[in-house]
């Protein structure tokens, strides 16, 4: 059975698991869902049609589910969808999707999102994603798995963050980021390679090394970056990291990427 504290407010037809807990003054809408387990310590708010995964906790002051900061939202029943075991800190705000972005925002897995941070309509959030405190995702963000986004960084509408990339704290991303890629600065341009990441989860020194020379490949001066993509294809065939960051590019057709300092896109 759910443990609900008086003082709190369940709309009649949220649905909630078994051992979920609602603290003192949360207040959950009605078309809510709330996987087993789930905890809400005081004051949170799910509001719209949102439903939460198992295990996750949700601290004080969260706002969760309400309408998305889109003007051209006309009230359209889009929803918010988070996974399992995801940490939702202080005063975390989530917004549901719109008809322009495929109508629902998507949260992986045993994610993490600390105090303050911001995820706008029509994202897409892989599994094991951290943002920082004060993080920003604006509407149509894509982020693969296990991306790390440092604290007050703030990344635009529709861009695309390969997995297991690094963004740094106060970076302000405008282009792409390739997979494993590590980008700081306002703008932020691309620092080299999450190699920190890449070693704590477990890639071997072979993997690491391939990326490596696919890195300085696709970014040398000679030829375009068409080229350079498939020259990288070539050198590399069959290796699924580098053909991570191959099929990254590639699906991205004309859109810009994050490169180091100075280096052209062309």
């Amino acid at each position: 059975m759910p443990e609900i504290h008086p003082s709190a407010i369940v709309g009649e037809g949220a649905r909630l698991g078994a051992g979920v807990r609602v603290g003192p003054y949360c207040v959950v809408g009605s078309e809510v869902e709330l996987g087993e387990s789930c905890e809400l310590l005081s004051h949170v708010v799910v509001a719209g049609r949102t439903a939460i995964g198992p295990r996750a906790k949700l601290y004080p002051f969260a706002s969760i589910g309400h309408q998305p900061q889109d003007l051209k939202y006309q009230g359209e029943p889009s929803r918010l969808v988070i996974g399992s075991d995801c940490i939702i800190r202080e005063g975390v705000t989530m917004n549901p999707g719109t008809a322009g972005g495929g109508m629902v925002t998507m949260i992986g897995d045993r994610c993490a999102f600390l105090a303050n941070a911001h995820v706008g309509h029509d994202c897409r959030v892989g599994d094991s994603v951290i943002l920082s405190n004060n993080a920003m995702l604006a509407g149509h963000v894509t982020l693969g798995d296990n991306v790390i986004v440092g604290g007050g960084a703030a990344i635009i509408q529709f861009a695309r963050i390969g997995a297991h990339a690094f963004v740094g704290g106060m970076a302000g991303v405008e282009n792409d980021v390739i997979p494993f890629g590590s980008v700081l600065g306002n703008r932020a341009y691309l620092g080299g390679l999450n190699i920190v990441g890449m070693k704590r989860r477990g890639f071997s020194r072979e993997a690491i090394q391939n990326v490596r020379r696919a890195y300085q490949l696709l970014f040398a001066e000679a030829g375009t970056l068409k080229q350079r993509v498939e020259e990288v294809a070539s050198t590399f065939p069959g290796d699924p990291n580098v053909g991570m960051i191959v099929d990254f590019v590639r699906e991205g057709g004309e859109r810009s990427l994050c490169t180091p300092r100075g280096e052209r896109t062309a």
